[in-house]
């Protein structure tokens, strides 16, 4: 089983303001994160926060969980992290919060190169290793909190001690379906300054595809598919001229079944609109 986890404390010094809490086309950072994991793994999410740190909303069925100690960077968080999940998962996707474009493809991409061999998996993605969006087995807890006592505190002394398949560009793009609907690889693009939020906010929001079937696939214009942008099911509603109510229940890639406002869309999607009512 894999798990999801989400490193959200660390102090946003250069943006100046919580990273988590930023808003990304109709929904904040931490939810879209959380809620693509969600969509991903078969196990739980979790959320690592800083002692007493404020959170916006996570998506539904996320457990957060707290760091022992503040300002001992990633490191600390993964151990806090994968101590959470290991009792229910073997492996997790761990990220952090600032991954607007971070797409489902991807994390399966990183995830199925885990192997009998393999400790960790790590992205060398866009000319970098990317230790926040790779694959850790959950068994390393122990020896992630070693390093920390021991104040090794780098990511890459995990790496010496560990077994560690690394997938640079060629390898992660093999994959056919990250290569379509991912293929510079901006699930890796983070956001460390408000000119890259800046940037990040003018980007489009993800072309997805829509339709109404049944009862709501009447009227001029409704009867066939059509490509919008949308990067939660609410806005996705809202371009198929619809209202994400009681009356209308979603389908994400003809099986996850939805009313989540707030579920985040990635390129790629198909977003199916049936009445939700008896008989519709």
């Amino acid at each position: 089983m894999t798990a999801g986890i989400v490193l959200a404390g660390g102090r946003s010094a250069r943006m100046g303001t919580p990273k988590a809490a930023l808003e990304w086309h109709g929904s904040t950072l931490l939810r879209r994160t959380t809620g693509l994991l969600a969509r991903t793994v078969d196990g739980p999410v979790v959320v690592v926060r800083a002692p007493g740190q404020q959170l916006p909303e996570v998506g539904p069925s996320v457990e957060v969980v707290d760091d022992p100690a503040e300002g001992l960077g990633p490191l600390q968080g993964l151990a806090a992290g994968l101590a959470a999940v290991a009792g229910h998962a073997d492996v997790a996707f761990v990220c952090s919060t600032d991954l607007p474009f971070l797409h489902p493809a991807f994390v399966r991409r990183v995830l199925a190169a885990v192997d009998e061999q393999a400790d960790v998996v790590l992205p060398r993605a866009r000319g970098y290793p990317q230790p926040l969006a790779a694959a850790y087995r959950t068994a390393l807890a122990p020896l992630v909190d070693k390093l920390v006592a021991a104040e090794r505190l780098r990511p890459a002394f995990l790496f010496e001690e560990t077994q560690v398949t690394r997938l640079d560009d060629a390898a992660l793009l093999a994959e056919p379906v990250l290569a379509a609907l991912d293929p510079q690889l901006d699930s890796v693009c983070n956001i460390n300054e408000p000119a890259d939020y800046e940037t990040a906010r003018a980007r489009p929001a993800p072309e997805v595809t829509v339709q109404r079937y049944g009862a709501l696939a009447t009227g001029d214009g409704h009867r066939g598919p059509r490509s919008v942008r949308a990067a939660t099911l609410a806005a996705a509603a809202a371009a198929a001229d619809l209202a994400l109510d009681r009356h209308v229940v979603a389908a994400l890639n003809g099986d996850q079944i939805s009313r989540d406002a707030e579920l985040p869309l990635a390129t790629g999607d198909t977003v199916a609109f049936l009445s939700a009512d008896a008989g519709g």
